[in-house]
């Protein structure tokens, strides 16, 4: 667990940097700050649907988990959490849910994320962990001088979502086929291009109310 705690660690420096740097960002600079984020985004959820493969169980999976996460409500979910949060440790940040939920879904749905904590798990090296912590430090501080505090608080389920992939993977490393890898780094695509198009505000989509099928993909592809 040493890659995902340095990897939470880091978020938490990034982004405090971050928000120092916020108190004399000019309106108009964080206007491109969130237009480039949004635009990496996009790029970084292209670039892991680039080779999709089983298309048909990626489209199945991700029609069976939004109906399972709109069902279930993760989002206001997610939104009354943070709002929780925000009154009991009194944030004044009008942007707390958005930058929370943000950067979790930015720093968790990636195939550095699966393939760092699988390899961790299974006794290897925390290296590829390490490497994206170093991208997430960096990531955090242009996320928190835009968004706010919320971004350090995604390090707490940034290391419940990592951690529980890297025991999980202690446990029953089996289960993380190459096919299932790849299923859940096309998905992760899909998620991201999503989150770009609602970070550059060009529609708003439900993307935590997706999350299931990231579940339902792993399922479907061990089970075909």
């Amino acid at each position: 667990m040493i890659g995902t705690l340095v990897n939470a660690a880091a978020v938490i420096v990034g982004g405090t940097v971050g928000l120092m740097l916020k108190k004399s960002m000019p309106e108009r600079i964080a206007t491109i700050y969130f237009q480039a984020i949004g635009l990496f985004t996009l790029a970084m959820g292209i670039s892991m649907v680039w080779n999709m493969q089983h298309i048909l169980i990626v489209v199945s999976s991700l029609a069976i988990g939004s109906v399972l996460g709109e069902w279930m409500n993760l989002e206001l979910g997610a939104e009354r959490l943070s709002n929780y949060l925000k009154g009991k440790f009194r944030i004044g940040s009008d942007r707390f849910s958005e930058g929370l939920i943000t950067a979790f879904l930015l720093y968790c749905i990636g195939s550095m994320t699966i393939l760092g904590a699988i390899q961790e798990g299974t006794g290897g090296s925390p290296d590829l962990l390490m490497t994206k912590s170093l991208m997430d430090g960096f990531s955090s501080v242009l996320l928190a001088s835009a968004f706010g505090v919320g971004v350090l608080v995604s390090a707490i389920p940034l290391l419940l979502f990592q951690g529980s992939i890297t025991l999980l993977a202690m446990y029953a490393s089996s289960f993380f086929t190459p096919e299932i890898i790849l299923g859940l780094t096309n998905l992760g695509g899909i998620l991201l291009i999503g989150l770009g198009i609602n970070i550059l505000e060009i529609k708003k989509l439900r993307i935590m109310n997706m999350l299931p099928a990231l579940v339902v993909v792993a399922v479907l592809l061990w089970f075909f």
